[in-house]
C-alpha cells in the first residue's frame, strides 16, 4: 500500500494480539503514518493505562501520528490530549462542559439509533461495525455493508468502518464506496 492510503486508516490497538514487543509494534505502525492510533487496551485499570499511554505517546509524537485514548477521558485531559474515542454509554455520561474540553470525540456505534444519539451528543466522528466477520466478535454475525451505508447516508460527520477489515485494497475500497471516510484496522496493525 502507498503511504497516502494509510491516511484512510485508523489503527486500533490490542496488545494481546501483538506477537512481539507492543511498543516496537506501535513504532512500526507509526512508520506507516495512519490517520490516527486509538489506544484501546480495555483490560487495563486506569493507572496502568496512563503509564502505557505515556510510553505510546513518546513514539506517536516522534512520528507526528495522533494518538487518541480510548475510554479514559480524564487521563486524556491529564496528558493534554484534545481527542478521545469513547463507547456511547461513556459519552452519554459526560457533561457538556466535560465534552467541551475535547476538540475531537469519536464514538463507536452498532446501530442507526446509536449513530443518531452519538451525533446529538457531539461526536466528531463514528466508528461503525462490525462490518465483516471477525475473531474479535466470534459468533456475532457481521452487520455488513448495507448497515455501514445506512449510517454513512445519515451521518453528517465522518464514519469509519470497523470489524474484520484487513490490508486488502479491494475490501478497503468497498468500505469507502459505501460512504465511509476510511477504515479501522486492529488485527492487521498488531501483526505487521
Amino acid at each position: 500500500m502507498e503511504k497516502m492510503e494509510f491516511q484512510n486508516i485508523i489503527a486500533v490497538t490490542n496488545r494481546h494480539l501483538c506477537k512481539g514487543d507492543f511498543l516496537e509494534q506501535i513504532e512500526k505502525i507509526c512508520r506507516l503514518h495512519p490517520r490516527a492510533i486509538i489506544l484501546r487496551e480495555k483490560d487495563l485499570p486506569e493507572v496502568e493505562y496512563e503509564k502505557l499511554a505515556r510510553d505510546v505517546l513518546k513514539i506517536t509524537n516522534q512520528y507526528g501520528v495522533e494518538c487518541r485514548l480510548h475510554f479514559f477521558w480524564k487521563t486524556a485531559l491529564k496528558l493534554n490530549l484534545s481527542a478521545i474515542h469513547l463507547p456511547l454509554w461513556k459519552l452519554e455520561a459526560m457533561t457538556t462542559a466535560e465534552k467541551a474540553a475535547f476538540s475531537m470525540i469519536g464514538t463507536s456505534v452498532h446501530s442507526l439509533d446509536e449513530a443518531k444519539t452519538a451525533m446529538k451528543l457531539g461526536s466528531s466522528y463514528l466508528t461503525a461495525g462490525h462490518i465483516y466477520a471477525t475473531d474479535c466478535k466470534k459468533g456475532v454475525p457481521p452487520r455488513g455493508l448495507r448497515f455501514l451505508k445506512e449510517i454513512c447516508d445519515y451521518a453528517d460527520i465522518p464514519v469509519y468502518g470497523i470489524g474484520g477489515i484487513h490490508f486488502d485494497k479491494n475490501q478497503i475500497e468497498e468500505v469507502i464506496q459505501n460512504g465511509a471516510s476510511g477504515v479501522c484496522i486492529m488485527s492487521g496493525m498488531m501483526n505487521l
